[in-house]
């Protein structure tokens, strides 16, 4: 569940990501989608580590080395 969690939270932030790409690319007068995209992909972005870092401090999650 939890790891469905965090896939869906990263297929938003790259979709806003290509959103803003697209709409820089697209339209070349400023109506503000690109600057609203990405501020949704920074939002987005700390939320995800909030709340990994939440989860872990709570102990709903133990995370492990690489390799060990």
């Amino acid at each position: 569940m939890e790891k469905l969690l965090v896939i869906v939270f990263l297929a938003v932030i790259f979709w806003n990501l290509f959103a803003a790409l697209y709409h820089m690319v697209s339209k070349h007068e400023s109506d503000g989608r690109m600057v609203r995209a990405l501020s949704w992909r920074i939002g987005l972005s700390i939320g995800l580590l909030v709340l990994l870092s939440a989860g872990h401090w709570l102990g709903f999650w133990t995370f492990r080395a690489l390799g060990g």
